[in-house]
């Protein structure tokens, strides 16, 4: 019986297929529709992942359903760097990625990498919205080598220190504590010029290893600190704001190359609908999370001069800041 059934639908599905085909006969390829696959490390409801929803659906709108977007999140089909790659052969469509994972393909958003680029998280805002922003979004499109198509920045917060030994409200209490950071030579030197001792390790194994003490402290936006449990074990949060990296949607040129004017553009407009929205998602998203740290007695501690802390971070700058020299200053003009 088991087996007529499922005779019973594939008969079903090659006669759906064969209608589909002839609504749609070959010279009318324009109007095959099209699932456009989109890939996210961060699990459905988290602000990156809802913003890229809320584009399929004006997508499928605007045009009729002959586009929409199929949400994988939660590392359904891997990291950022694998997400990357797929897009680049055209195996997906839309990769939300750190800018950390793209640096080593474009070369040129390695500047937002650079310890207190920013001066806060607003006027991070005025640089992705601005000129500067659509400038660094076109290195992308423009790079032949890429095969990526930049459509829109989103906010990831701004990274802060946490740790489990004591309150860190000057630079001199960071001196010799082991702080995790991420597996970039730039973010190890940045954490020993600020005196502490940068250690590299991955993303999964930070729990543990303030739980044992392997570190003292690592440091990450309010959300993945509260999220991921880890003020479970580190009772201080001090708002250093020393990381302000946004993320950054890609596309894959293999499709983009496809799509018709008007639905390129029309991509281009809900892409930058989507950096506004997400933002906004991400304020909440942010709220939440300091609100839970607090109620469970997480000591969030505010850092009244980043003088010392800014300063302490120039051979950092001098090692790998020089080739970004015109982009740094033009950051620094924004107000």
């Amino acid at each position: 019986m088991k087996h007529h059934t499922i005779d019973r639908r594939a008969a079903l599905g090659l006669a759906a297929a064969g209608a589909a085909f002839a609504l749609y006969p070959r010279g009318a390829a324009a109007q095959q529709k099209l699932v456009l696959k989109a890939s996210d490390v961060h699990p459905a409801g988290y602000p990156t992942v809802v913003a890229v929803e809320s584009l399929g659906k004006k997508l499928e709108q605007a045009t009729n359903g002959r586009l929409s977007v199929q949400m994988f999140g939660s590392m359904q089909l891997g990291g950022e760097k694998e997400a990357i790659e797929q897009a680049q052969v055209g195996a997906i469509q839309f990769a939300r990625v750190s800018v950390g994972a793209l640096g080593p393909v474009i070369d040129d958003l390695n500047v937002f990498n650079l310890p207190f680029l920013f001066r806060n998280t607003a006027h991070m805002e005025k640089v992705i919205d601005g000129p500067i922003g659509q400038e660094l979004l076109d290195k992308i499109s423009n790079n032949p080598k890429a095969g990526l198509i930049g459509i829109c920045w989103m906010d990831a917060g701004a990274r802060n220190v946490y740790d489990t030994k004591k309150p860190v409200h000057d630079i001199g209490d960071l001196k010799g504590m082991k702080v995790r950071v991420m597996g970039n030579p730039m973010f190890v030197d940045m954490m020993n010029a600020l005196g502490g001792n940068g250690v590299a390790m991955g993303y999964d194994q930070v729990f543990s290893a303030l739980q044992t003490g392997v570190v003292d402290g690592a440091e990450n936006n309010p959300p993945s600190f509260v999220f991921d449990n880890h003020y479970q074990v580190a009772k201080y949060y001090t708002l250093t704001e020393h990381l302000i990296v946004p993320e950054v949607l890609v596309f894959s040129k293999k499709t983009w190359d496809t799509l018709s004017k008007d639905e390129q553009g029309l991509l281009t407009k809900f892409g930058r609908e989507a950096q506004a929205e997400e933002r906004v998602l991400w304020q909440q998203y942010e709220q939440q999370a300091i609100e839970k740290a607090k109620a469970a007695g997480i000591q969030i501690i505010e850092v009244p001069d980043k003088k010392p802390f800014q300063d302490a971070v120039k051979p950092v700058w001098d090692k790998y800041g020089p080739k970004y020299a015109d982009m740094i200053k033009r950051i620094q003009e924004v107000q």
